[in-house]
């Protein structure tokens, strides 16, 4: 093993003096890469406008951009037009198994299927205009983007429906955007409806993508629903052909419900006009220093199409004819799935990057040679990157990172993350190894998913970029929290065509999202760095996001822990770099010992009980149970807590004089053990 080891240390002496010579070679003879076009001053990202926003440096004399294409106004339009520059080439890829090979329908064939499902639906007795809308809850899939291709064909609008909403957000949903007709992938999903069925009496219609099973029959029939099965809808629609009534610009394409902070989600219009103009502008920004995207470019798919983030993409293959490949709907296949697609635009998340940047880490810490290697090759790349370099060609991809990118299928040419910040560790790593730009961008719901968005070659770390050329961005005045915009700090506004319609029968809520002049308010802190890129630094309300891109109120949540017998206080912990939540929980010396005695055996100070991890185990059960009873969600219900014995208090320094949590104070109190938390939850 000695002589193995001593072979394999010098093989990796003579690699290193080899990848040296040959580096110096390469760039003394001035064949050296080349770097990223820069085609706006990386110094100078923003131009500031009269009244204090500011808009992309590539904006052409300040103005907006509503399309990248003249012949694309909506996302009807932008299918069309990528049957037309693919040649009625590949469009949808799916595997019908685990062990099939995907399969791909091309884009004539999904607008002749989408006419047929819309016109189905017609013949089923629905309007064709902006006013009808179909439920459709369902798992990424062909028939999916088919639906829509469907309903835009006959100005009809889609409403996502998703299982982490719960069953009160879904009731609501159906109730107030008036669904007679939902559309589902799977059986389970049908029970679920007609178990409410109770709850939506305007549900009259349940179309299903699989077999439908006997049980769903039998229910679907006492409960008084109609069943039928999605290819007969679209071959009701083919018997009955319809004449096409194509959304218009300013047509609302779907109407996306946000996850809710106070327990009832808003539905967000969405525009045609505003998703290509999205779509649009960051097909643009992503050209101006990169390789066109063409009809051979394929992204996999598999962030969820309830969510703006992932329409956004979709909106970017239509209009270029590019090729969207399904996952098998198991997270856990996912990286077997890429492997075999072999994408070139990867959309992630935070959570999903995270986890490759640990099994990456992980597999080289197992060798002293190997990580010694790989740092010395990241270090390399790093260097590249601060001169706007970006390539897989290098000594390093070939030697050390060409494993990781096969992991990834081999070709990526682009990742994008969004929903939720990404560690700047992690950003910087994926950079080095990926060898393709990774690109961090900004933006809700209420604009279309995506407000600002880094730019290629930048290597800036912990900003989101420049606004896109479809908007304009301001920062206001958070007195409050010591924010000026005199001091490039405030909070973020954002205007232009990507700006959000309103919520759905929901005025109030609009009124206080949108103000008179059409800037919508993000509830987000920004500040503008230097170079004129954007920064996000806080949050105006009690409100954060979790590494999934949820958004969650943590007082709604304590409020409901707190009605636990055991419970005298509770703080609630949660981050964007966190996909759970954690809390502090300060036990009722009164009712703790006797409820340890009688249920656990155990006696004994209150400070001994606070940390027996027993109590620990009992309390945190008791929160689960309350928090379910109470209708939360999976992910508003916490996941570990701390037993603090002494109670918050304003002499402590974490209550204000009128008894509110000073949340700021009481995450740096408790930092160390929620860190702690955090790390055995892994």
């Amino acid at each position: 093993m000695a002589a193995d080891m001593i072979k394999f240390v010098g093989a990796g002496v003579v690699t290193l003096g080899a990848v040296s010579t040959a580096t110096a070679f390469y760039y003394l003879s001035g064949m050296g890469p080349t770097p990223v076009p820069e085609t706006v001053p990386l110094n100078q990202q923003t131009n500031k406008q009269k009244d204090g926003s500011r808009v992309s440096g590539l904006c052409a004399d300040g103005k907006l951009m509503e399309t990248m294409y003249e012949d694309v106004h909506t996302l009807y339009e932008a299918i069309k037009r990528g049957a037309r520059v693919s040649g009625n080439g590949n469009f949808l890829g799916y595997k019908p198994s685990a062990k099939e090979p995907f399969r791909w329908i091309t884009y004539g064939k999904v607008l002749e299927r989408g006419q047929n499902v819309g016109a189905g639906l017609i013949a089923l007795g629905l309007s064709p205009s902006n006013a009808t809308h179909i439920g459709v809850y369902s798992q990424n899939r062909p028939e999916y983007v088919i639906t829509d291709c469907g309903l835009w064909t006959y100005s009809m609008v889609g409403v996502p429906l998703y299982d982490t909403l719960g069953a009160e957000a879904c009731n609501h949903i159906i109730n107030q955007a008036e669904i007679s007709i939902v559309i589902c992938d799977v059986n389970t999903k049908v029970k679920n409806l007609l178990k409410r069925k109770s709850a939506t009496p305007g549900l009259k219609t349940i179309v299903v993508m699989e077999d439908i099973d006997g049980e769903s029959r039998t229910q679907a029939d006492q409960a008084g629903i109609k069943l039928m099965q999605f290819s007969d809808l679209e071959k009701l629609g083919q018997e009955n052909p319809a004449k096409i009534n194509p959304a218009k610009p300013d047509d609302v394409c779907i109407i996306c419900y946000t996850s809710g902070t106070t327990g009832i989600p808003k539905g967000a219009m969405l525009t045609h006009r505003g998703s290509v103009a999205t779509s649009s502008s960051a097909l643009h920004q992503v050209l101006a220093s990169n390789p066109e995207v063409t009809p051979d470019d394929v992204m996999i798919s598999y962030l969820p199409l309830a969510h703006s983030y992932e329409r956004l993409l979709h909106g970017v293959v239509y209009m270029c004819g590019a090729q969207i490949g399904f996952f098998q709907g198991d997270v856990r296949k996912l990286m077997d799935d890429i492997k075999e697609l072999q994408p070139t635009l990867f959309p992630c998340v935070p959570r999903l990057l995270n986890r490759f940047y640990d099994k990456v880490t992980a597999g080289v810490s197992g060798s002293m040679i190997k990580k010694f290697l790989f740092n010395i090759a990241v270090r390399s790349k790093e260097s590249e990157l601060q001169r706007r370099i970006i390539r897989k060609d290098s000594i390093w991809d070939k030697l050390v990172f060409k494993t990781v990118q096969g992991a990834l299928g081999g070709r990526v040419r682009l990742i994008t993350t969004g929903s939720a910040p990404l560690s700047p560790k992690v950003l910087s790593f994926l950079r080095c190894i990926v060898g393709c730009p990774v690109l961090e961008g900004y933006g809700q719901t209420e604009c279309h998913a995506i407000c600002a968005l880094q730019l290629v070659g930048d290597p800036t770390i912990g900003t989101v970029g420049p606004p896109l050329t479809c908007c304009a961005i301001k920062l206001v005045d958070i007195p409050e929290m010591d924010y000026y915009s005199k001091e490039n700090k405030g909070e973020i506004c954002i205007k232009g065509p990507n700006v959000f319609r309103g919520y759905l029968k929901d005025p109030e809520k609009t009124a206080e999202a949108l103000d008179s002049d059409g800037w919508l308010h993000t509830g987000d802190v920004g500040q503008w760095v230097e170079n004129g890129s954007l920064k996000i630094i806080d949050r105006k309300k009690n409100i954060f996001k979790l590494a999934q891109g949820e958004y969650i109120a943590p007082e709604k949540v304590e409020n409901v822990c707190v009605q636990c017998p055991l419970v005298a206080q509770m703080y609630v912990h949660g981050d964007s770099l966190q996909s759970c939540l954690v809390g502090i929980v300060v036990p009722d010396p009164d009712v703790l010992p006797k409820h340890a005695r009688e249920h656990l055996s155990l006696n004994g100070p209150y400070e001994n009980l606070c940390k027996n991890p027993e109590v620990k185990k009992l309390i945190l059960d008791s929160l689960t149970e309350l928090g379910r009873k109470s209708g939360l969600s999976s992910l508003e219900i916490v996941k570990d807590v701390y037993i603090q014995p002494d109670l918050f208090s304003v002499e402590n320094g974490l209550l204000t004089p009128t008894f509110k949590a000073k949340r700021q104070e009481l995450a740096k109190y408790f930092r160390t053990q929620i860190q702690e938390m955090y790390s055995k939850l892994g």
